[in-house]
């Protein structure tokens, strides 16, 4: 394989970048957090609005941080450190100082993450052992929801199976992806097929499907959109920049901003088409936050028939997808820690991000209640992330690459390998409408205390 700039390797085909890409980005802000959203900001209005904001931010938002990622070489605070220093006047210094928030906020990201993926866990081997069809899912879900160091063993399960899969770079998250990922959308069509079979789900798709278009009055449904899309996409002035640093010159990035941003959308409408007609089916809330996979869900499956096999599916559909996204955030950071401390190696990287993210998760473990509440310390933690570092990383990201780098260097990069030519429209809509769009989500996600 190719070596890159900083010693990483390259993707070996297109389709192991994009389904790596995909990865990130499916995740729980598709399983859980698109349908609770969509549950509780007008159904359908909110899907033709986020529609739109997808096909946007993905077709500048996110090809350029792949493009910013393969032009530097490196990941995020190499990419930073390029983008100042090749503006109309070098200014690396401030580059290689600010590019450590969105970082810090892949970390912290990657820190709850865990923490969550480890309640899934818990619920896919009681899936397994049948214990979850017999157990009263509020009072089950309180028993290890209220309660810190109570999912240790799930939670140094996916900790260290994660690192695994980023242990020799751009190869082992290929071919993790290449597995994990066509799994993913199997598991999810097999149930959202079932779910279409239940009774009542008429009322479903109809919420789903048919928008009730006086919503689109409301801002705060174009805000909760606009949010959910950035997140979805994993545009965060971090995350994806890395996998652009392994993707080779022959590909066409905005081509694969396109197809990830795709294949994002799907992965979040066959989660939608399982959990919003189930709900409707069974007469059960869909806004209910992290209650919606741990209370409502285990409550649907204990009355379908086959619910335990079913159960299986889904809880194993959304661990790949959490191992996926997690995946990408470990690499992101494992790869500027090796671009910053030129002696680290992978090995002694993977055990640090271990150590940290284990320590400080551990102490996250406690996450809501029965409501959907977030108590403990995962939810001040989220809200840290979510109002704070990620709009302030996606606009520091959006500057950096549309308003300081030159425009004929990003264009320069976007062109190379492209099937056709990007000139000023591509890049205005860059500067002049995403990169507003970004300021105005963190201006409103700061002054309203909205987490996204």
């Amino acid at each position: 394989m190719e070596n890159n700039t900083n010693g990483g390797n390259k993707f070996a085909s297109k389709w192991g970048f994009i389904l790596a890409c995909v990865g990130s980005a499916v995740g729980m802000a598709n399983v859980w957090g698109f349908p609770y959203k969509l549950g509780s900001s007008g159904g359908a209005a909110f899907l033709v609005i986020y529609l739109f904001f997808i096909a946007l931010f993905g077709y500048v938002g996110l090809s350029a941080e792949y493009a910013i990622g393969r032009r530097s070489g490196t990941g995020t605070l190499g990419s930073y450190a390029f983008a100042w220093k090749h503006g109309k006047t070098d200014m690396e210094g401030i580059g290689k100082v600010i590019g450590w928030l969105p970082l810090i906020g892949s970390m912290t990201i990657a820190i709850g993450y865990a923490a969550i993926i480890s309640y899934v866990l818990k619920a896919l081997t009681q899936s397994l052992s049948g214990s979850i069809m017999t157990v009263e899912p509020g009072p089950w879900f309180e028993s290890f929801a209220f309660k810190t160091f109570s999912v240790v063993p799930y939670h140094i399960i996916i900790v260290i199976v994660t690192l695994l899969t980023i242990t020799l770079g751009a190869d082992s998250i290929e071919k993790a992806n290449k597995v994990m990922m066509p799994l993913f959308f199997i598991l999810f069509i097999i149930l959202a097929v079932r779910i279409a079979l239940l009774p009542g789900v008429a009322a479903g798709y109809k919420f789903l499907f048919i928008p009730d278009w006086k919503l689109l009055a409301d801002p705060k449904i174009w805000v909760a959109a606009m949010g959910q899309a950035f997140f979805s996409l994993s545009i965060t002035g971090s995350g994806m920049i890395v996998y652009g640093a392994y993707l080779s010159k022959d590909e066409d990035v905005v081509s694969g901003a396109k197809q990830t941003a795709l294949f994002d959308t799907i992965a979040a409408m066959v989660a939608a088409l399982v959990m919003i007609p189930a709900c409707f089916a069974y007469n059960m809330d869909p806004a209910r936050g992290p209650g919606l996979l741990f209370v409502v869900l285990p409550t649907i499956l204990q009355q379908m028939v086959g619910g335990r096999i079913f159960g299986i599916i889904l809880y194993t559909a959304v661990v790949f997808g959490g191992i996926s996204s997690l995946q990408n955030m470990f690499e992101v950071v494992g790869e500027s820690l090796m671009h910053v401390f030129k002696g680290l190696s992978r090995k002694v990287m993977i055990i640090i991000l271990g150590v940290i993210t284990f320590g400080i998760g551990v102490f996250m473990e406690p996450i809501a209640d029965t409501e959907g509440a977030i108590m403990g310390g995962w939810g001040p933690w989220m809200d840290l992330v979510s109002i704070y570092i990620i709009p302030i990383g996606a606009v520091l990201g959006a500057i950096s690459w549309f308003w300081v780098l030159k425009k004929e260097d990003l264009l320069d990069e976007i062109n190379t390998g492209a099937k056709k030519k990007y000139g000023n429209t591509w890049h205005a809509l860059g500067k002049y409408v995403y990169t507003v769009l970004a300021l105005i989500l963190c201006i409103y996600a700061l002054a309203f205390k909205v987490a996204f």
